[in-house]
């Protein structure tokens, strides 16, 4: 008896000490694009990290496996202009009639990592980081607007008070808050000069951040002029497929200015939203060659319910007109992650935090809109099939990781 019981030990014993991981990912096709990857392999995961990378993990090494096959797995989606200040005026970004919860429309869509640009200015930062920042699954980041009152809705004169772009009280609150903010946004500004980009790019010179510019008004001034003697390289130029920036030379192909403005460094970001994607710019660009540096949404409430509807489909439209798959992966995981200064996000690599994004693409025949009503064709969806979040399922639209009721021994309630 005694030796039985021994033998049941040992081997119970041995069996855990086997199972070295947490959770593989087995038979997936790996793109992470930062490490030029792009194979067919397994991954495993152990205390939150990425513990191994190989051709093939038997499914015995790890607590739970979860078989993958024709499906896409990648770094978790990383976002960098979302509005999910879900908090305290009306009519407003910072309040829920304008911005979104972020794990409601981040973690279902592949996203683990968000960028909040700029719903909160440095007044309301603090309540903006304990109800939001501090409690959210998703990992956020936040671009500080340069007026301290943050973002209005378009007609709110607040926006465009230039008074209250105090660069001192701003730089007090980036000081406080260094493990969350990283960079300083300007958005909204009507009038015929560049006074709060200026703010702005001295307020990110000063603390050593990059600037993302809502240019939003391009019949008063020039973009061009700010794109090529106001920003800095590294600064962020959103919603860059909206009309009607003068982004094509005469020839229809990408301005001059524009590649010149790319060699220095400047960052262009798509930031589709509710009013700021256009396919008579987003394609001659791209068939010009002139691809976005990343991919993101400008999540709010009127852009998840319209025609931009979550990240993934941002990306299928790209794919659309004509990005390769590899590449819509980096503009929306290594790239976004970079240009926010958190380089060490965005990848599959040993060692890494486990933050991935497994993806399905549906072929067929799909129709993309942009937000004039114009249309374009594809034959490629890109749909979100399972978010990992630190090591930790979070997301799982087949239920892969679940067992069959019936014979799982599960406990359920009967009160």
């Amino acid at each position: 008896m005694f030796r039985l019981l021994a033998a049941g030990l040992l081997a119970c014993s041995l069996a855990a000490h086997a199972q070295q991981y947490d959770l593989v990912l087995r038979n997936g096709y790996v793109i992470d694009p930062k490490n030029n990857v792009d194979a067919k392999l397994d991954v495993a995961i152990r205390d939150g990290k990425i513990a191994a990378i190989e051709p093939s993990i038997p499914a015995s090494a790890a607590k739970q496996s979860v078989d993958i096959a024709g499906l896409y797995l990648t770094p978790g989606l990383v976002d960098i202009h979302v509005h999910v200040f879900t908090g305290l005026r009306h009519n407003a970004w910072g309040n829920g009639d304008l911005s979104v919860p972020a794990d409601v429309m981040c973690i279902p869509n592949g996203v683990t990592t968000a960028a909040d640009a700029g719903s909160s200015g440095w007044r309301d930062f603090a309540e903006f980081r304990r109800r939001v920042l501090d409690t959210s699954k998703t990992r956020l980041f936040a671009f500080v607007n340069i007026v301290g009152a943050g973002m209005a809705n378009n007609d709110d004169a607040a926006e465009q008070n230039e008074h209250d772009m105090d660069l001192d009280a701003l730089s007090k609150v980036i000081a406080e808050n260094r493990d969350v903010v990283v960079g300083i946004k300007t958005a909204h500004w009507q009038q015929p000069n560049f006074i709060s980009v200026r703010k702005a790019v001295e307020a990110g010179t000063r603390n050593h951040l990059p600037v993302m510019v809502d240019f939003g008004w391009f019949d008063n001034k020039s973009y061009e002029e700010m794109i090529a003697t106001i920003l800095r390289p590294g600064d962020i130029s959103t919603h860059v497929f909206r009309m009607p920036a003068p982004l094509l030379g005469p020839d229809g192909k990408p301005a001059p200015y524009m590649l010149d403005a790319r060699r220095r460094g400047i960052k262009f970001d798509v930031g589709h939203g509710g009013g700021s994607f256009n396919f008579a710019l987003a394609e001659p660009m791209v068939k010009g060659g002139f691809f976005p540096d990343s991919i993101s949404t400008d999540l709010h409430v009127g852009s998840a319910t319209g025609v931009m509807l979550n990240l993934p489909n941002v990306m299928s439209k790209m794919l659309a007109l004509g990005i390769p798959f590899a590449e819509v992966i980096r503009e929306s995981t290594t790239n976004p992650a970079t240009e926010i200064g958190h380089p060490e996000l965005g990848q599959i690599a040993v060692g890494s935090v486990a933050d991935i994004a497994v993806l399905r693409v549906d072929h067929g025949q799909f129709g993309y809109s942009d937000l004039a009503g114009g249309k374009v064709n594809g034959t490629e969806r890109i749909v979100p099939e399972m978010t990992i979040r630190n090591g930790r399922v979070v997301f799982d639209l087949d239920a892969r990781t679940a067992v069959p009721w019936r014979e799982g021994h599960l406990k359920y309630s009967t009160r």
